[in-house]
């Protein structure tokens, strides 16, 4: 059995916080503001996958009221909510996602964030696409306001589990 989920993060750009995506910090005078590390494309496939096994959001298991997961490194949120996938009997299939972002330019972090994603999830870099585009000067990612990410999943139901 195949499901499929999708996600969505944003995050105010505040200056003295360090940008980082996909695991990997990018230098810029700006990052996002969050209680964790920000890290929004993280943050929308965690609800992607736990979306596609409904299993809540990311606000539900990790709450911004919780002191334990201040600063927290997002990756982390992907290795825990991998196991509550297995634990659920599913296993991640593949992964698209889009980061929004006027500045800066990103591409050549991207190769980097695909596989420390995949580390985390402990998939195939294969299964992992990570794209980036510009909302032209449009909206709040437009005007360097904020960052969004979008993410859609699908995982497969594991061999033996029902």
């Amino acid at each position: 059995m195949l499901r499929c989920g999708t996600g969505y993060d944003v995050h105010r750009l505040v200056p003295g916080r360090p940008l980082i995506l996909g695991g990997i910090t990018i230098p810029y005078e700006k990052g996002p503001l969050g209680h964790s590390d920000g890290d929004a494309l993280c943050h929308a496939i965690a609800d992607a996958l736990l979306g596609a096994c409904a299993l809540g959001d990311i606000g539900e298991h990790f709450p911004d009221s919780d002191e334990t997961y201040a600063g927290f490194n997002s990756l982390r949120f992907l290795e825990q909510i991998r196991e509550k996938l297995l634990d659920a009997g599913f296993a991640v299939q593949n992964i698209d996602s889009t980061i929004i972002l006027q500045a800066p330019k990103v591409a050549e972090y991207i190769p980097g964030m695909r596989q420390r994603i995949a580390d985390a999830l402990q998939c195939e870099l294969s299964s992992i696409s990570v794209k980036a585009t510009t909302e032209e000067g449009l909206g709040l990612t437009g005007s360097n306001e904020a960052v969004a990410c979008q993410a859609v999943c699908t995982v497969n139901q594991v061999e033996g589990t029902e």
